[in-house]
């Protein structure tokens, strides 16, 4: 009896101690470790965060995150999409956009990358996004309107005593459900509106406008006085990123007013590299949004002017703006 249970409890330690193993094996299977220093290697997938010259990404073969450092030598590859142009030089990446990076491993783990290929073209993405932020922003206003009255509706039931309470109850349901449907719309903007820039950890310290005649997407003397004035202003900033969003008006066709919007964002992203010596990863894709967002009318000659517009704006990582570490300013430095 004694031998028996003997080798019941060695049988069973055997098995407790195969499942560690096979555990142990999934775990090991499915966490990636850091690139090890001077080993070539090559990631593709999602990017999910980036902060200065450091990018993560998700493999899309077995879901690691792997950190991608950018570098002055990084060449970057557009894939030929929609709206391709010479002078759209995409310098940077942001979360959401599906990269190759291919390079060595440094000291630090991370993937210093030779080279990173990705399509800009998935930016026409966020244009429709930007629309459905509209559409939603609008539904928010209709449901708290319908939620305003459902609540009047309910307060004026109980304060009538000839009223039932049945009335009362089902006013009372209806703000109930409208102010849900507001919920959730609210919500829908708010999401939408962080994917569109993922800006959520950064603060705007200086914006400017860059305006253009029709039809057209070359700088004028204007538009290089009002870059340069943002430069001069901000060149002690440190840890910042550099969001440029092109806009047309309403005239010609959608497809011929995205490619100018490209365009436009383009041109000022390439004077603010060559002109204000800002370093290529501190500028975020610069996104052209076709003739969506007007601030003015269209409707005159006066409100197309300001529609034909660039949106420039410096912002800062809140954590680097309480942190004493100092890192490259806006003019110069890398």
């Amino acid at each position: 009896m004694q031998l028996s249970a003997g080798k019941n409890i060695r049988h069973a330690f055997l098995s407790v101690l195969c499942l560690c193993l096979l555990a142990t094996m999934t775990f090991a299977a499915a966490v990636k470790g850091p690139i090890s220093d001077g080993q070539k290697a090559k990631v593709e997938g999602t990017v999910i965060s980036r902060d200065g010259n450091l990018v993560k990404v998700v493999d899309k073969k077995d879901g690691s995150t792997v950190a991608v450092k950018v570098t002055d030598t990084t060449k970057f590859e557009r894939k030929k999409g929609l709206f391709d142009h010479k002078k759209m030089d995409v310098t940077a990446m942001v979360p959401g956009l599906t990269i190759k990076a291919e390079g060595v491993g440094n000291a630090e783990g991370q993937l210093e990358a030779n080279k990173i290929k990705f399509n800009p073209d998935a930016f026409a993405v966020t244009v429709a996004q930007q629309k459905q932020i509209m559409d939603n922003k609008a539904a928010v206003g209709r449901a708290q309107t319908t939620a305003d009255q459902g609540v009047a509706n309910a307060a004026t039931a109980q304060s009538s005593a000839n009223q039932a309470q049945t009335t009362a109850n089902q006013g009372v349901e209806s703000a109930q459900a409208a102010n849900a449907a507001a919920a959730t719309n609210a919500a829908a903007v708010q999401t939408v509106n962080q994917r569109v820039s993922d800006l959520a950890d950064y603060k705007t310290v200086a914006e400017t406008g860059v305006y253009f005649a029709e039809g057209s997407y070359r700088l004028n003397d204007a538009g290089k006085a009002a870059l340069d004035q943002l430069i001069s202003a901000n060149s002690n900033v440190n840890g910042y990123v550099v969001e440029i969003a092109g806009y047309t008006s309403s005239t010609g066709g959608k497809q011929f007013n995205q490619k100018l919007s490209d365009e436009r964002a383009a041109v000022v992203a390439q004077y603010l590299r060559e002109k204000g010596n800002v370093p290529m990863y501190r500028i975020a894709v610069p996104a052209g949004y076709g003739e969506t967002h007007p601030v003015a009318s269209n409707s005159d000659a006066k409100g197309r002017a300001l529609n034909r517009r660039v949106e420039v704006r410096v912002l800062v990582n809140k954590g680097l703006q309480e942190s004493p570490v100092q890192e490259s300013s806006l003019r110069g430095g890398s």
